[in-house]
């Protein structure tokens, strides 16, 4: 991804310098702990030696055990400890090797955490921040690679954030911890090790504020999360077949930047939505209907969706390969809606050091 096209909005103006997505997360959070001593950071393994794919490495050490702590194999009670801290002014951040298990807190998420300054009249206020790795690692199979950012955005009172770049993966997380409403931060594992640039100094990204990625005129692909990569990636394909596309991060799913998406659509007059999850009662359909309802007096764009296959994830590499959108397929669906003809895009082997071999649940 170019240093260009993840500073589009200028949020920064530091020299570039490059790191990692992991990084990134790691050098927000401890920015926040040093500006903030009521930031604190709790969750399974967040201080083993390997600090949730480095995330958390040396936060033990750096910060104290008292301000970063593993927990009991036991969700729901441990998010109710952070929704505790949160109301008694705490700013915790609560970590989740992976998204599935936060079905384990949806009581405490959806019906406590999500609706306290509702039920309290504004009296209270639930700064939590909810860190959760979503899916693709070879081999993790139908319970731990779920995407289920669509139920979170599904409910008033939680804001749920989905970068794909470095950037906005450090600029996220610090606005996450400084938000005074319970934030969900959703990772997907195929992003940890993607490169970009990362200014040095701290940084808050808006959210509701959605990237154009690279610039395009024929058609509009909106790629959720890890799908914004596979969209630049597909983009390639298309220039090389006589298409134009403009990529769009929407960084944020709740709030939604329709206007930037809507913007766009109009333009190319085609709109592609790839979401990191099921096309069913997706996100992809909440993104179209908004689109299309923005639209609708001034001629609405075509659009098609494209997502996890609808099936429980598989665990070999050839059925992976197949439930989840790729480049090639995205290109071709792309061509299709601009063109109106099939067509066939090779695939090629591009996740390489993307695609982790699978070594145990950790």
């Amino acid at each position: 991804m170019s240093s260009a096209a993840e500073l589009r909005t200028g949020e920064t103006a530091a020299p570039a310098r490059e790191c990692t997505y992991a990084q990134a997360l790691f050098e927000a959070t401890c920015q926040e702990m040093e500006r903030d001593p009521s930031v604190f950071v709790m969750g399974l393994g967040v201080d083993d030696p390997r600090g949730i794919h480095g995330t958390t490495l040396g936060l033990a050490g750096r910060f104290g055990a008292d301000r970063c702590f593993d927990t009991p194999l036991a969700e729901d009670a441990m998010t109710g400890v952070a929704v505790g801290a949160a109301l008694a002014g705490m700013r915790p951040v609560h970590v989740h090797e992976r998204v599935d298990f936060l079905l384990l807190c949806m009581n405490q998420l959806v019906n406590v955490a999500a609706k306290a300054r509702y039920t309290w009249a504004g009296a209270v206020q639930v700064p939590m921040t909810v860190r959760a790795a979503v899916g693709r690692s070879w081999g993790q199979g139908p319970q731990h690679s779920q995407a289920l950012h669509a139920f979170f955005a599904h409910v008033p009172g939680l804001k749920v954030a989905v970068p794909a770049t470095p950037h906005d993966a450090k600029g996220c997380l610090a606005a996450a911890i400084r938000d005074d409403d319970p934030v969900i931060v959703m990772e997907s594992r195929m992003l940890y090790r993607v490169s970009g640039v990362v200014p040095e100094a701290p940084y808050a990204v808006p959210f509701g504020r959605a990237r154009v990625l690279a610039p395009g005129d024929d058609v509009t692909i909106v790629g959720v999360s890890h799908m914004a990569l596979e969209s630049l990636r597909a983009r390639e394909r298309l220039a090389a077949a006589g298409v134009s596309a403009e990529v769009i991060d929407p960084v944020t799913l709740t709030p939604l930047d329709v206007g930037t998406l809507a913007a766009s659509a109009a333009r190319t007059g085609r709109l592609l939505v790839v979401d990191n999850g099921w096309v069913g009662c997706g996100l992809g359909a909440e993104i179209v209907a908004s689109v299309v309802e923005a639209l609708q007096d001034g001629g609405a764009p075509r659009v098609a969706r494209m997502g996890f296959a609808p099936s429980p994830c598989p665990t070999t590499r050839p059925l992976e390969d197949l439930f989840y959108p790729s480049a090639a397929g995205i290109a071709a669906r792309a061509f299709a809606l601009v063109t109106g003809e099939a067509r066939a895009f090779p695939r090629a082997e591009e996740a390489g050091h993307e695609v982790a071999a699978f070594r145990g649940p950790f």
